[in-house]
């Protein structure tokens, strides 16, 4: 590993636990064991550092939430993968986000303190939720969902549902409590079959 992925790696694992604004460059130098100097030569601002966090994020969400979704065939199962992924390989990396859904954290402190780093991290939300809707079409379209399915409210539901079980767990930390509230939305999906 490279002194600049070390400092990326240590800066996601603060960000994640302290959140952005209350990480100080300091609290991330002597996290990646580097001095001044050694961030300032890989990073010009803070700012930047963010960014190379927030791809760095988006990178291990992707590995962590996708895995074995192309191996699914009919749309609303992979929205069901992804659920169960959520709670199995992202939520659970305590390793990479010791303080829970960092994208989730970095959307509640950044909207009103920072907007342009907000919408940075609400940008990936968005297309989430384009995902999530955008499988849920598919599904309609085949004719497989009851005729009375509403994709976009079902998308909703599905994608604060999902928010909200980042939060909960963020805030709980409790499995037993992410196990059900994973259960109920796909449980939900299963009743729109016809």
């Amino acid at each position: 590993m490279t002194l600049k992925e070390k400092i990326v790696l240590e800066a996601l694992r603060q960000f994640s636990t302290k959140v952005f604004m209350a990480t100080s460059t300091a609290d991330i130098i002597k996290a990646a064991g580097t001095s001044k100097g050694g961030l300032y030569n890989h990073f010009e601002s803070k700012d930047q550092l963010f960014y190379e966090v927030l791809n760095k994020a988006k990178i291990i969400w992707r590995e962590r939430n996708l895995a074995g979704l192309d191996e699914i065939s009919r749309p609303i199962d992979k929205v069901k993968k992804l659920l169960e992924n959520y709670r199995d390989n992202y939520l659970a990396d305590l390793d990479n986000f010791p303080g829970g859904c960092i994208f989730i954290n970095f959307a509640i402190e950044l909207a009103d303190q920072r907007p342009p780093l907000a919408e940075a991290v609400n940008d990936g939300m968005m297309k989430l939720k384009k995902m999530i809707r955008r499988s849920l079409d598919q599904e309609y379209a085949a004719g497989t969902l009851k005729p009375d399915v509403d994709t976009q409210q079902v998308t909703e539901l599905i994608y604060s549902g999902l928010l909200g079980v980042c939060v909960a767990y963020t805030s709980e930390k409790s499995q037993s409590t992410l196990d059900l509230s994973i259960k109920i939305l796909i449980e939900y999906l299963n009743q729109l079959d016809k």
